[in-house]
């Protein structure tokens, strides 16, 4: 199921802040960016906020579900992005927090950028 653009630019919407919140289509979502930073996911109209160790307690204490995907040997379960609560999706207040977590474990990550050969 595809992501409807009312979603996305609500999604967006709810993140402005002090930064900039984009989108960019990904493997049949949008990853969502904050300066640069990929800090979650929108799959099928569904928002995940990127976590590490050190965030991920948090919305575990919330009881909120990860995002999850199916490859041809089964359901893959664990990845690093999980759903914030719903007050999140209901304010900017509400989602700043969420947020601040999400760019936390961004600006944690290693980067993935491959040098190129000269």
């Amino acid at each position: 199921m595809r992501n409807s653009p009312h979603f996305i630019a609500y999604v967006l919407e709810l993140m402005q802040g002090g930064s900039a919140a984009t989108a960019r289509p990904m493997f049949g979502g949008h990853g969502i960016y904050v300066d640069g930073h990929i800090v979650g996911i929108v799959v099928a109209d569904t928002l995940y906020l990127k976590t590490n160790d050190e965030t991920r307690p948090a919305f575990l204490a919330h009881g909120l579900a990860s995002f999850r995907y199916e490859k041809k040997s089964g359901p893959i379960e664990g990845t690093s992005y999980y759903e914030p609560p719903e007050e999140a999706l209901e304010s900017r207040d509400a989602m700043r927090e969420w947020l601040r977590l999400a760019l936390s474990a961004a600006l944690r990550a290693p980067s993935r950028k491959r040098k190129r050969k000269r």
